[in-house]
Order: structure tokens, then sequence, then C-alpha cells
């Protein structure tokens, strides 16, 4: 099925229309006033790109790999607590959108259907984030499961140790599923250097720390053999008054100094997001919000439409910048440059009516 969206735009529309005001303001908002959130934006909108011109492009390769994985574009799935909230399907959308795209999903351990259906509702490799809920034998139990169902690697998320008042959701008095019913949450302060190391010893597979924000913790994760550094400050949904993602993605790059690989997430919302992480050392990027509004525009279908438009714009960007290949984008095709829009959550679409939709 394709969707009749020309732009990412239409479908951040589309979604508004579909998500309940609690839904959306789950999906959409961020942490206290957001200052976080905003500076994703910000972070982005503050480069600019330097073309080279007279290069032959007329076959650009928008591909890469991750862990061995061939990736169609540099984009993967974020993980998402709560997806059945968004659309039906849950985590089975997602993963039916990546597999159809040619992409991976990262599966939230806080979303429904349980990780054994997600992964068995496709054979595309998948990779499973992990909250702590308990000590080394509920890991154990719960890595078990994972490596059981056939995911490729586990994903440790580390800026959670509580969780964070995130104002749009608490004045609607509503919070997600898995909020109201966990238990166990505490364990997640309880989460250290030493404790990632049990876990990664039990995992016996490729450990991925997502919450990385300094060159001090992607030096030491590096120290504590992590294979993969993930640049997150949970899409501005956690501490506030944080610095956008891609301002603290130059000092990580070269903190790790090509020991591990590095996905960054943050307001990743057009091609020119993705060419400018690359250009500035990631390996790929992996979206959240607009993976967010994908589904709720039009489910799988949305997400897949989602993951085509922005093919179309890295196809444009990569030519235009004078590049054929992804690992020929270098810092070189980057600088800094005054932003030109006020940064929000949909700064990067200016012909939203008002920039933001409630």
């Amino acid at each position: 099925m394709s969707l009749d969206y020309v732009s990412n735009q239409e479908i951040i529309q589309a979604a508004r229309r579909n998500l309940p005001q609690d839904v959306w303001d789950y999906l959409t908002g961020g942490a206290e006033s957001e200052t976080t959130m905003r500076r994703n934006r910000l972070g982005f909108d503050s480069l600019g790109l330097r073309p080279r011109v007279l290069v032959d492009v007329s076959k650009v390769d928008t591909t890469t790999t991750f862990l061995g994985q061939k990736l169609r574009i540099p984009v993967m799935m974020a993980p998402i607590g709560s997806l059945q909230t968004i659309t039906p399907e849950g985590g089975v959308a997602v993963a039916k959108a990546a597999a159809e795209f040619g992409t991976m999903n990262f599966v939230s351990s806080v979303t429904q259907p349980s990780l054994e259906e997600i992964a068995a509702s496709t054979n595309h490799p998948k990779i499973f984030q992990l909250y702590i809920r308990g000590g080394l034998d509920w890991c154990a139990e719960i890595i078990e499961r994972v490596k059981k169902a056939g995911y490729i690697a586990l994903c440790l998320t580390v800026d959670t140790a509580h969780y964070s008042r995130r104002e749009r959701p608490l004045l609607n008095r509503w919070q997600p599923p898995s909020r109201r019913t966990e238990t166990g949450r505490h364990f997640q302060a309880l989460l250290t250097w030493e404790m990632a190391d049990a876990i990664k010893k039990i995992a016996g597979m490729p450990l991925i720390i997502k919450g990385i924000a300094t060159a001090e913790d992607a030096k030491l994760a590096v120290e504590h053999g992590v294979d993969v550094i993930y640049v997150s400050n949970h899409g501005g949904r956690q501490l506030d008054h944080g610095r956008g993602t891609i301002d603290t993605l130059p000092e990580i790059v070269e903190a790790v100094g090509g020991k591990a690989d590095i996905v960054l997430d943050g307001g990743v919302t057009r091609g020119t997001d993705i060419v400018k992480a690359l250009a500035l050392g990631a390996k790929a990027v992996t979206i959240g919000k607009l993976q967010g509004w994908g589904l709720g525009a039009g489910g799988k279908d949305g997400l897949v439409k989602v993951l085509e438009l922005l093919e179309e714009e890295v196809v444009v960007d990569m030519a235009l910048l004078g590049v054929t290949r992804v690992d020929q984008i270098t810092s070189a095709y980057v600088c800094k440059a005054a932003p030109v829009t006020f940064p929000h959550e949909m700064s990067a679409f200016v012909h939203i009516p008002g920039g933001q939709l409630r």
C-alpha cells in the first residue's frame, strides 16, 4: 500500500488528526521546559552544508552496514515504549516496516506485544532494548528470552535512573501504560558500569549503551568493551537543559577514537540531519518522534512512507553535496551557520501553520 504523502510534514499533520491529545503529547513533548528537546533541533539548525560541484553524482548509493547488517539508508528505528497506544499492532508494525523498507528496529522492553511476538513477526534482524527492572537473575532470564527469540544485539538504556517530569502528559493527568503498570523501576537507578559489565558477559552478544552524552562516558564505555555508543538524550524527554545530541557528537567521536560504532538520535527529521550526523562521525541515526508520527498517520504503511521520503531527501542531499556514497561524507562538508528558525520539535517543517500542532 502506497500512501499519497509528498512530505513528512503531511505525515505529521495526519498523525495529529488521528492521535488523541494524551498520546500526541506523550509522543511529541519533552521534559519540563523542553529546552533539551529544542536544543536537539537547534544543534542541527546551527550547522550549514559545504557542497562541492562538478562531481559525477548520476548514481548515489545511500546504503551502509551496522553490526554486519545492510541498511538501505543510515536510519534505524529508535526504541519507543507503549507503541500500542499509537497503532494497534504496536511493535509489530515497526518490525514489519523496518523489514519491508530494509533497515533495523530497536525493540523497547516496555512496549507491546511481547518481545517474542515482535521477533516472530518478521525474519528480519532486530535489536532488543532493555530497561533494568530486577537484579542480575532477572536480567539473565530476560536475556535468555532475547537470545532465544533471535535478536542480534542488546541495547542498554542508561539515562533513565529516574523518570522525568514530562509536563505535556502531566497536564493531561495521563501516563503511558508502561508507566502505570510497571514495577521494579527503582532498579534502573542501581545501574552501574560494573552491572553493565555483568550484563554484557551474560548476554554474549554485541552491547549497545544508549544515553551517552559526554566524552567522559564515551571513553568509559570503550574501556568497558561496549560495542556501540548510542548518543542520545532520550529525545529531550529526560534531563532538561542538556545539550543537543549533534552538539555532543564531535567530542564523543574524538573520545571513542574509532574503537566503537556511534549511533545518534534526538531531533532527526530531515535528510540533511542524517547527512550532518554522518559528517560529524555517526555511523547511523535513529528516529523516534518521526517514527511515531509515521505510525500515527498510517501504521506500518505510514512508517514505510516516512522512510521512503527520508531516502528521497538523502539522495538529493548527497547529490547536491557532491558525494555518491555515505562513507564520503566527512566533516569537510559541514560548518557552523546561523539558525533561521525558532527551534522546536517541528522546526524542520516550516510550512506547518504556527510551527506546532496542539
